[in-house]
């Protein structure tokens, strides 16, 4: 096929979501080693990056959108999480989803953001593990096994009410690319911690 056609065929295979393609780049893309690294009280462990799939490791990717830059676009379906850079780019990380029966969409905003959370299991889900029960009203400390993982970004609707979402941390890096939450959004600690640090409070979220 001659280069032209070929350089034609890359930009034609796109992903649409939401009004945003991201555009296909073979030198893409260039994910960042999952290092052990000292946080606060606690230590994050390294994860080991030739066991997570490449195309799920953060890495900056060509993505054109209409959102403004700090917008969070999570695709559920190839559970994939875009921070807008701009009209351009974007940050992706991969994450894991809810499992069928917990899965949600619609948009929200960022309305707290916090270090090494505490994790109160909901009466629902004490209900069908009520082996969580123990943690049901003081939760589990914050720490390297929490489910939270090293940062929580809650999640309101426009009127400003928690919505009960969470994109946060987990210990179970292996899930990552899977449905294996409870509805929430999963990351690497090591991703969250990113993108924790550059989604400030109010900022948009857009889950499809």
């Amino acid at each position: 096929m001659p280069s032209c056609l070929r350089a034609l065929a890359a930009m034609i295979v796109a992903t649409a979501l939401a009004g945003c393609i991201e555009q296909v780049i073979e030198d893409q893309p260039m994910p960042v080693p999952y290092v052990a690294r000292a946080d606060g009280a606690f230590t994050i462990p390294a994860v080991p990056s030739d066991k997570v799939h490449p195309g799920f490791q953060r890495t900056l990717v060509a993505f054109a959108s209409d959102e403004a830059p700090g917008t969070v676009i999570i695709d559920t379906q190839a559970r994939w999480l875009y921070l807008v850079q701009d009209e351009r780019s974007a940050l992706r990380y991969g994450i894991s989803v809810g499992r069928e029966g917990f899965e949600w969409s619609g948009e929200a905003v960022v309305n707290r953001k916090t270090h090494w959370p505490t994790w109160r299991p909901p009466p629902e889900m004490v209900a069908r593990q009520p082996e969580l029960a123990r943690w049901a009203e003081g939760g589990q400390p914050p720490g390297p096994r929490n489910p939270l993982g090293a940062r929580a970004i809650y999640l309101a609707d426009d009127k400003g009410r928690d919505t009960g979402y969470r994109i946060h941390g987990t210990p179970e890096w292996w899930s990552i690319g899977r449905a294996a939450s409870s509805g929430c959004i999963r990351m690497v600690n090591q991703d969250v911690v990113d993108l924790y640090d550059r989604v400030p409070v109010g900022a948009k979220v857009i889950v499809r």
